[in-house]
């Protein structure tokens, strides 16, 4: 069931009578009996995987509470919760593995070792991932005793299963979003203005700008060889609109659907085309994913035994100033390497990964080199000039990542970034090229327009301006000018009968 369906928002309209009309004390059940009606709704073979998850964590976690309450010895109690932890992991994990990255894995060993072994083709269960990785946040947060282990398991389902999240996020923290899952929400008028609005401008981004874009980069992409020059830099940049707006629209329609349910997800997207350094592009893009990594991979790596064993040797080695950053940079690199990897089982995404990361780790290594450059040329950094000059340096180097995300493969990413160069030409603005990409004048001067418009709005949230409050101030004509601006401008100017399919973060 898309997010963008009428089907969808009939199912949310039901859902959301019912939550108020019923009696509070079973909201929270309410809400699974449609997460679960949801997710069947994708097919219901698929709940299995769902189940599966939901019963190995819930087990996992009252398990490691239980070895809390046999107070054992210190040692002991700690060998058995690490037995147990290791063993949510290998399962759940593990499942996502077989799913997600067996084909991957055999079709590699074929390639390497000229053998034939066949394999078979795996449908991927919807939103795997984020319902694992939130899952296996929570059993880590019950390990390292930041929360109490949920004792109902239909409660704990909830967690697992809430049916706005589960297709693309975020990443939820059991210690934030399981008290509001649960307790009792009163109906709110403003709240509901306040969601329905986000809807409808998570629409306007996905249906008018995103599904647009995208007609001219599935052209590019697909048929790469056929394009190169400006034309291949103008599908990049398409491609930056088309997953800028699909996400943050998604994120808005998510957020807004939770919030009708009196339930504030956490934030997913922060404007991160204003960001001055891809270390600020992660703090402001997927962030939930972010600080998932932060928290449960670079902290415990960058903390380990033999991360500090490198850093002892780095020291001598290098140096104490660059010994003690190595040890950081080597994190870094493991954790983009796994964010390339939960992106998708091929090795363009491993390189989409570790680009980022060897971004951020050379980044950190000449820091001190970049200071002493800044003092040189006596620039200020916090004028306003040098801060655009760091925005316009980090959208480039995001866009080159873009080849790698988006490319069919990881040598038709490296043709491309080559064939950009070699044939860049502006007679394509000339000529007509542009024209057969698919999309006509009027189509490019929507996308402008659109844009604009977001970047406006943008860039007044940037400044601290809360749109919806500030929107609620305004005179009520000018308010449902706004509201219907948006009502009839999807439908006119969006690709709404030719879409190009659901949210890209759904397929993760």
């Amino acid at each position: 069931m898309s997010l963008i369906s009428m089907e969808f928002l009939l199912f949310v309209l039901v859902a959301a009578v019912g939550y108020y009309l019923i009696p509070k004390k079973y909201q929270w059940l309410w809400l699974l009996v449609f997460s679960y009606i949801y997710y069947a709704s994708s097919g219901v073979k698929l709940l299995l995987f769902l189940v599966y998850t939901t019963g190995t964590t819930y087990a996992a976690g009252r398990l490691l509470e239980k070895v809390e309450q046999k107070e054992l010895p210190k040692k002991e109690a700690k060998a058995a919760k690490r037995r147990i932890l290791t063993l949510g992991l290998l399962l759940n994990f593990g499942m996502l593995a077989v799913l997600k990255y067996t084909n991957f894995a055999v079709a590699n060993v074929n390639a390497i070792f000229h053998t034939s072994f066949s394999f078979q083709k795996w449908m991927l269960p919807l939103g795997i991932s984020f319902y694992t990785f939130q899952s296996m946040g929570y059993l880590l947060d019950v390990y390292w005793g930041k929360c109490k282990a949920e004792k109902n398991p239909l409660r704990f389902a909830l967690f697992v299963s809430f049916f706005p999240q589960i297709l693309q996020g975020p990443i939820g923290r059991f210690d934030r979003l399981a008290v509001q899952l649960y307790q009792e929400h009163r109906f709110d008028l403003q709240r509901m203005q306040y969601a329905l609005q986000l809807i409808l401008w998570g629409f306007f981004k996905k249906l008018v700008l995103a599904d647009r874009a995208a007609v001219v980069v599935n052209q590019v992409f697909l048929n790469y060889t056929q394009y190169s020059g400006v034309l291949n830099l103008v599908a990049v940049l398409m491609y930056s609109v088309q997953l800028y707006m699909d996400f943050s629209g998604g994120m808005d329609v998510v957020m807004g659907v939770a919030s009708l349910f009196g339930i504030e997800l956490d934030q997913n997207f922060k404007r991160p085309y204003f960001a001055v350094s891809i270390t600020d592009f992660w703090h402001r893009w997927h962030i939930t994913l972010g600080t998932w990594m932060k928290d449960y991979v670079f902290y415990p790596v960058s903390l380990s035994k033999w991360m500090g064993r490198i850093g002892k040797w780095s020291k001598k080695v290098f140096g104490k100033k660059t010994g003690r950053v190595i040890p950081i940079c080597i994190a870094n690199l493991i954790v983009f390497l796994l964010v390339g990897v939960w992106h998708g089982a091929a090795w363009k995404f491993i390189a989409y990964g570790l680009y980022h990361g060897l971004i951020i780790s050379v980044s950190s290594l000449l820091a001190p080199l970049y200071r002493k450059g800044l003092e040189v040329f006596s620039i200020n950094q916090k004028s306003g000039g040098w801060k655009v000059v760091q925005i316009l340096r980090t959208f480039v180097l995001i866009n080159i990542s873009w080849y790698f995300d988006m490319a069919v493969s990881l040598s038709a990413a490296f043709t491309m970034m080559k064939t950009t160069v070699t044939g860049f030409s502006l007679s394509a603005f000339q000529d007509g090229s542009l024209l057969t990409l698919g999309l006509d004048w009027l189509d490019y001067l929507i996308l402008l327009v659109g844009c604009l418009v977001v970047f406006f709005i943008s860039f007044l949230q940037e400044r601290g301006v809360k749109i919806r409050e500030s929107l609620a101030e305004k005179p009520l004509l000018f308010r449902w000018a706004v509201y219907g601006m948006l009502l009839f401008g999807i439908p006119m100017f969006g690709y709404v009968m030719t879409t190009t399919g659901g949210f890209i973060y759904a397929q993760f």
